[in-house]
């Protein structure tokens, strides 16, 4: 059990993980999910967010007075302005009606100022991001601004290099292959690095919706995946980060967070249910005694104003 917390920003990390019963089988390897739900706002992105803020704290390019900018989907806006609220930090973020409303409001409720642009019919597109991004451009110039640029910025694998050490603990020092959505490539490079530097060497496959094949088919698409395939570029994805990328019907996913949650009890969005598509895949090409882990970035209250549970 942990010791009081002295801030919220010290309840950040040290999820659990479960493993699958319902939806595996006996040829199947035991398949890992690590609940990042647990973290302060439900999202693995809380982990990005505090090392982004610190690392530019400790680097100088962070003053107090001055204030943050971001264009988000949504949990790294909710994310950046918990940490910004706690910090002092006036948070500006440029997001759109295509994400969740609770998202949106969660960032309002820290105290972001939220920009929202209006989407195509509700669906996430590539051209939805330039928006976003020229309008954070426009933000960055203005005095006393820090950027955090989340697609660049490396202290967010710093954050996420934790969610490697502690899957690998929690599974007993032993995994045969990790897969996770890619949005920034922050998270899959961060494990990456977090597995190689302890000498594991699973398999690491990074996962994008179909309709947005970004790595597998070099063109993006519109989708409803919230928080993954949002840019072409790739940044954090150095050359040797993974070893395979993979795309996964979005359908399918979607399905799947219906299963999670009346089989598993795993109340997730359709991005972590995109990821345990693909991790009950490996599992079933690997076979049984080894074993799969993967992440649930979120927890499903994000969505239920949608259809995502809608029967």
């Amino acid at each position: 059990m942990r010791a009081v917390s002295q801030s919220i920003l010290e309840a950040i990390g040290r999820t659990p993980v479960v493993r699958l019963r319902h939806l595996v089988d006996s040829r199947c390897a035991d398949v890992l999910v690590k609940l990042e739900s647990y973290n302060p706002t439900g999202s693995y992105k809380d982990r990005m967010a505090l090392a982004m803020i610190e690392g530019a704290e400790a680097r100088g390019a962070l003053k107090p007075g001055m204030r943050v900018v971001e264009f988000t989907g949504g949990s790294t806006g909710s994310s950046l302005a918990r940490v910004c609220a706690l910090k002092g930090y006036r948070f500006v973020v440029v997001s759109s009606d295509a994400f969740s409303q609770e998202k949106l409001r969660t960032m309002q409720a820290f105290g972001a100022d939220l920009r929202v642009l209006p989407s195509e019919s509700g669906k996430i597109t590539p051209a939805l991001f330039d928006r976003m991004r020229a309008e954070v451009d426009r933000l960055r110039q203005e005095p006393d601004t820090f950027w955090t640029d989340q697609f660049h910025n490396t202290d967010a694998q710093n954050g996420y290099m934790n969610i490697g050490r502690e899957l690998l603990e929690q599974a007993g020092g032993v995994l045969h292959a990790y897969c996770g959505g890619v949005g920034t490539g922050g998270m899959l490079a961060g494990v990456s690095r977090a597995l190689k530097a302890a000498g594991c060497a699973a398999r690491i496959v990074a996962l994008e919706p179909a309709s947005s094949p970004f790595m597998t088919a070099g063109h993006g698409g519109a989708h409803r995946v919230e928080g993954i395939a949002a840019w072409p570029s790739l940044p954090h994805l150095t050359p040797g980060t993974y070893d395979e990328a993979r795309a996964i019907r979005e359908e399918d996913a979607r399905a799947m967070a219906r299963d999670l949650a009346r089989k598993e009890g795993i109340l997730a969005g359709t991005s972590s249910a995109l990821n345990v598509v693909a991790a009950l895949q490996l599992a079933r090409e690997l076979g049984p005694g080894k074993t799969v882990a993967t992440v649930a970035v979120d927890t499903g209250l994000k969505y239920l104003a949608g259809d995502l549970f809608a029967n």
